[in-house]
């Protein structure tokens, strides 16, 4: 299997080794720049092309878009267009997903926008928790996920790339990326409502604070905050009922269950995984978000989130966001 991987950042030499990891080398990168199209081949051994047309004149079996989210959609029309599996990493523009979704229907081909955080362990484990009604009915959720800007990718400067930007801001593009699990553990989303804003001294016009109320269609309420604020990263969840909680500690490793049945603790640690250097998150489960992909090609089973899913959870962002333009401000004396 032959992939083109267009985009050759940090999160397209990610997927480069995502791919290296499951025994799959027979791969072809490019980028517009010619400076990461070299160091690319240096440090990872692919062929590199010097445009999207070469590219894809080396015929490949599937296209991994790793560009910055505002130019996802013309390369994924493309492979749509000539009947090639793609794989795209995680969305924050709806504009033109409409068009692209009818682009691929009818199509024997797998259409992948990703959802990453489902492929986390801890989550995982979450998940079979709440399918096993571990604690019963969740009644509320509370999340918080936080992290500085400028520690994203500390080889660059944050205000030189996208998540400086207002349409994919840093914060901006986390609260979906967060909202395709948290959906995929508890439901759909019935209403929102959210208050966000600029706050730091961050040098980009962009809302570096979302403070999310959520009703979910089971009945559960819970609230959500994404920041580019916090400069020790955090991603902190709690699930609570009338019989027990579920809390996860991202930092600790650790997913944890009191159920009043037992009136003890029961925890589920996470063994640690591989992190690259000069990255924060564990390349683990980006690996098995890549496997998952190539499997649903194979036909071994259906690629999990859908850009139909992925539609619905950038329209909840942007109800989210509209909804913060309607606040009724108080004046106290």
């Amino acid at each position: 299997m032959r992939f083109l991987i267009v985009g050759l950042g940090s999160m397209g030499k990610r997927r480069i080794r995502n791919l290296h990891a499951l025994k799959l080398n027979d791969i072809v990168g490019f980028d517009m720049q010619a400076e990461r199209r070299s160091e690319t081949q240096q440090q990872l051994g692919i062929e590199v092309a010097t445009s999207f047309e070469e590219g894809l004149s080396k015929r490949p079996d599937a296209i991994i878009i790793s560009t910055p989210p505002d130019r996802h959609l013309p390369f994924a029309l493309e492979a749509a267009r000539r009947n090639i599996h793609f794989f795209m990493e995680a969305s924050v523009l709806l504009e033109g997903m409409d068009g692209l979704i009818a682009e691929c229907k009818g199509k024997k081909i797998v259409a992948a926008p990703s959802s990453t955080m489902r492929f986390h362990p801890s989550i995982q484990t979450m998940k079979r928790l709440v399918e096993q009604d571990a604690i019963g009915k969740i009644l509320a959720v509370n999340y918080h996920s936080g992290q500085y800007l400028p520690d994203w990718h500390p080889w660059e400067d944050y205000r030189k790339y996208y998540v400086s930007k207002r349409e994919t801001g840093g914060c901006r593009e986390i609260v979906p990326f967060e909202l395709s699990w948290i959906t995929w553990l508890l439901g759909p989303v019935r209403s929102v409502s959210c208050m966000k804003g600029k706050l730091t001294k961050l040098e980009a016009d962009i809302d570096d604070i979302y403070q999310m109320l959520l009703e979910f269609n089971g009945g559960a309420i819970g609230s959500m905050q994404v920041d580019i604020i916090s400069r020790v990263p955090y991603r902190s969840f709690k699930m609570i009922s009338e019989e027990g909680v579920i809390v996860w500690d991202w930092d600790k490793r650790l997913v944890s269950v009191y159920n009043v049945s037992s009136k003890e603790w029961k925890h589920h640690p996470q063994e640690k995984g591989r992190v690259v250097e000069g990255y924060v998150m564990e390349d683990d489960m980006y690996v098995e978000e890549m496997r998952h992909f190539v499997g649903a090609i194979e036909g071994k089973h259906q690629y999990m989130y859908s850009l139909e899913d992925d539609h619905k959870i950038l329209e909840l962002l942007y109800a989210a966001e509209k909804s913060s333009t309607d606040q009724i401000h108080v004046e106290t004396k």
